[in-house]
């Protein structure tokens, strides 16, 4: 009889016999893993792309090397999300040197992910981009509300940054972000955007992408003309965070946008 993991029970009904369902896979080399997590990282840029995250040069998406774990992945700088390939990404390590690749790295992304992967040795993998809404809603100073079920996912497991000063050029500030970010699973850089990390580049992902659209949901809420919108009640907020704010649960939530952009962009993978 097929079983469930217990972070997907909540979402899978009854299985056929010898029904699969996909999880996170495991690796016999470090050059694997590399090559997976490079590909995993490429598809990323390129959801971010569909998404329409970019905003110029702006946004960045980095994934620890799982052979050195004080070094991480990045797109290079300048680099359309809609084009990057997993042979386009470039290594640099947390003092800002460039291990491999032929282009430059972003400032502000070396400077705010170095100190966030160093800070949080479990964060595999960590979002920011200057989305339309994230930003919009970062303006307002004030945390994401559990007024809808995937809001929850978010419920008391984000931080607020509030100290904006112009654009991440020192390790200082990069130092700040990752503690506001402490434990949690994103952060909300007051007048910038979202940042999330995760176990994996799909949970980081997903976590953006459904922490976005939760900004646009709360802002339309906001705005309409019937008042404030209504909260979840704490304790079923946290019961349903329980339900779907696992790191599992946001690794198999991305599969579906894992498996559009690969049918759609098989050129990411070289």
């Amino acid at each position: 009889m097929s079983t469930v993991p217990p972070a997907l029970a909540a979402a899978v009904g009854p299985l056929p016999e010898g029904a699969v369902l996909p999880l996170p896979p495991a690796f016999d080399s470090v050059e694997e893993e590399r090559r997976y997590r490079k590909e995993q990282l490429a598809a990323g840029f390129r959801i971010f792309g569909r998404f329409g995250f970019s905003e110029g040069v702006a946004g960045h998406i980095t994934v620890r090397d799982p052979g050195d774990p004080n070094a991480f992945w990045v797109n290079p700088f300048g680099m359309s999300f809609g084009q990057i390939k997993a042979s386009d990404l470039i290594l640099v390590d947390h003092e800002g040197t460039v291990l491999e690749g032929r282009r430059p790295v972003n400032r502000a992304a070396f400077v705010i992910h170095s100190r966030v992967h160093a800070a949080r040795p479990d964060a595999i993998a960590a979002a920011h981009s200057h989305s339309l809404h994230g930003k919009a809603f970062s303006s307002l100073g004030i945390p994401l509300a559990p007024i809808t079920q995937d809001a929850c996912a978010f419920f008391e497991d984000h931080g607020l940054y509030e100290d904006y000063r112009g654009v991440v050029n020192e390790t200082e500030e990069g130092e700040r972000v990752a503690k506001a970010l402490g434990g949690f699973k994103a952060v909300i850089l007051k007048n910038h955007g979202l940042l999330t990390v995760g176990r994996s580049v799909a949970e980081a992902v997903w976590w953006f992408v459904t922490m976005e659209r939760s900004c646009q949901a709360q802002l339309l809420a906001m705005a309409a003309a019937a008042g404030t919108p209504q909260h979840i009640d704490r304790e079923t907020a946290l019961l349903t965070r329980g339900q779907i704010g696992g790191h599992l649960a946001g690794w198999f939530q991305a599969r579906p946008l894992w498996d559009q952009i690969a049918a759609s962009d098989p050129d990411l993978f070289d």
